[in-house]
């Protein structure tokens, strides 16, 4: 079986499955004079009855009759008919739908390809070593607050803040003394469980940075974030850490494979790419700065530039 997995792992292995389809899409598409003269010929076996059948069944309904199968026929050899028709047409040539699914389905065999491949424990282990960092865990915060509105304090309140810090030194967050300083706080007083992104969507950058570099178990301040100041109490602050391979294996093997079927994917482009010469007009040359977009125009394509 190891045996077998080296195998599978082999590039050259890749190189010859897509060659292999390939060769498959070019003796579909260019028939010799044989399978030309059965171009006008549609063959249904009892599996692709089965799997109209199955169509069928998979929409919630009952076993198709007979009459329904027939149906299930006629709407496949309508469909195979006009296929044929526009390929013959040329239709499917220049058309940038068809071009999009075609490599689609190229790339789906990359895919496919990456995923025969069976990892070994080493394997995972190896690759989790190299990727550690990308499955590390956040810090953790839980702390108490007392907010200090700008609005109502302008440009003192940061004093502000720093006398209420005199009066509340060596008092617990939860006495009744704590509870009537401060102002009140559009969200929370009380956060379990924070993590820096977190904080720094709710209060700012400024403050988040600041929170996990606070002291636990005391009131500290004043701590400046978007919203005013604040006076921070921390219940407790959990470190970042690197989780261990076995918390994570599950999500460690299938970044292994997405990492496979990106590098079969760059191999075999690149590869497949040699075999081509591309000519572009100079780039730098050309002006689009006055191309307008006619109204409704949408081919429904997404371009991206890597």
């Amino acid at each position: 079986m190891s045996g077998w997995r080296r195998v599978l792992r082999e590039p050259l292995l890749h190189f010859l499955v897509v060659g292999a389809v390939l060769f498959g899409a070019y003796h579909l598409l260019t028939p010799s004079q044989e399978e030309a003269a059965n171009t006008h010929q549609i063959v249904l076996t009892k599996d692709d009855l089965r799997q109209l059948a199955i169509s069928w069944l998979a929409q919630g309904r009952s076993s198709p009759t007979p009459e329904q199968i027939r149906g299930l026929v006629d709407q496949k050899v309508t469909q195979e008919i006009l296929f044929r028709e526009a390929v013959a047409l040329g239709l499917d040539r220049d058309d940038e739908v068809v071009k999009r699914r075609l490599a689609q389905k190229m790339d789906f065999l990359a895919s496919d390809v990456a995923s025969m491949q069976e990892p070994t424990d080493a394997d995972l282990k190896a690759w989790f070593d190299k990727n550690a960092e990308t499955f590390a865990l956040p810090a953790h915060a839980t702390f108490r607050h007392l907010y200090f509105s700008t609005d109502k304090h302008g440009r003192g309140t940061e004093g502000v803040a720093a006398a209420a810090l005199a009066l509340l030194g060596g008092k617990s967050p939860d006495s009744s003394e704590v509870a009537a300083v401060g102002d009140p706080f559009m969200f929370q007083n009380h956060y379990g469980d924070a993590t820096p992104d977190q904080m720094a969507k709710e209060f700012g950058p400024e403050f988040s940075k600041a929170l996990f570099q606070l002291p636990a178990g005391k009131w500290v301040g004043p701590v400046k974030s978007g919203y005013g100041w604040h006076l921070v109490w921390i219940d407790s602050i959990e470190p970042g850490r690197i989780p261990t391979y076995a918390e994570v294996m599950p999500n460690v093997k299938a970044g292994w494979v997405r990492d496979q079927y990106q590098e079969i994917k760059r191999t075999s482009l690149e590869e497949t790419r040699s075999r081509y010469s591309v000519i572009v007009p100079p780039i730098e040359a050309a002006d689009f700065q006055d191309l307008q977009v006619p109204p409704g125009y949408n081919l429904g394509l997404e371009v991206s530039a890597q």
